[in-house]
């Protein structure tokens, strides 16, 4: 299943229906950490619904770490029934994150990944970010669409900070961030030079493995669109 932050509203009603018959299912059999599950097949009957909206909705669970599915036994209750409640209240009452909150989280991230990335990169981790580089320079060298060569270069960065948390996380944001990014206004007055050599800058920090100086040209790189942001959130209040 593929994991998104943003769902369509049709899909988001079907799977927290779901996974609130999910929940009062553990709860009637008073289920315990370690205890498993009905299968798929048994609960998609009961609830009168086809598999794939079951399975869906154990894959979100076991995201959140609340389910776990272990092959050849099923799946399991991963935490007791007080933090396994709270937790599914939570997922269900999430709304689609916003733009401006996909971007403030995604700078968050970077500045702790390219400081880590500075810190722990390999000679392939090196060549896999210059090459990033190169494709993101050829295109917004010509006037082409560039943005996914830009968003892959920050991930080549987040797979040099050797953690697989931080990776995963990048690869959540990506998605929703390039559907909602509108590129007029963020972008408005971008000289390609200067994008080219902030771009440069952070990749020569992260050779040189200077992790402050490579936390410092992440910030300048974002310092635009954390301003962007900033405006829209002051207009709001206005």
């Amino acid at each position: 299943m593929k994991i998104s932050l943003i769902d369509k509203n049709s899909n988001k009603i079907v799977q927290n229906e779901v996974i609130c018959k999910i929940r009062d299912l553990i709860n009637a059999k008073n289920l315990e950490r370690g205890d498993k599950l009905p299968s798929e097949r048994i609960m998609s009957e009961k609830f009168d619904v086809k598999r794939n909206h079951i399975r869906e909705a154990i894959r979100k669970l076991e995201f959140y770490g609340i389910l776990k599915s272990k092959s050849q036994s099923g799946t399991i209750l991963a935490i007791g029934l007080i933090g396994f409640n709270g937790m599914v209240d939570e997922i269900i009452s999430l709304d689609a994150p916003s733009f401006n909150e996909l971007v403030e989280t995604r700078i968050s991230l970077e500045l702790e990944t390219v400081s880590l990335a500075a810190q722990r990169r390999t000679d392939n981790d090196l060549k896999r970010i210059k090459d990033s580089l190169n494709a993101f320079k050829a295109k917004i060298s010509v006037g082409e669409d560039y943005l996914e060569d830009d968003l892959l270069f920050h991930i080549a960065i987040a797979k040099a900070s050797k953690n697989n948390t931080m990776v995963s996380l990048m690869l959540l944001l990506t998605p929703p961030i390039l559907a909602a990014y509108d590129r007029d206004t963020v972008c408005e007055g971008d000289k390609v030079i200067s994008e080219i050599k902030k771009h440069e800058n952070i990749y020569l920090a992260i050779k040189s493995k200077d992790s402050k100086l490579a936390t410092k040209m992440m910030s300048d790189h974002f310092f635009k669109l954390s301003k962007h942001i900033e405006n829209k959130d002051i207009n709001k209040t206005k």
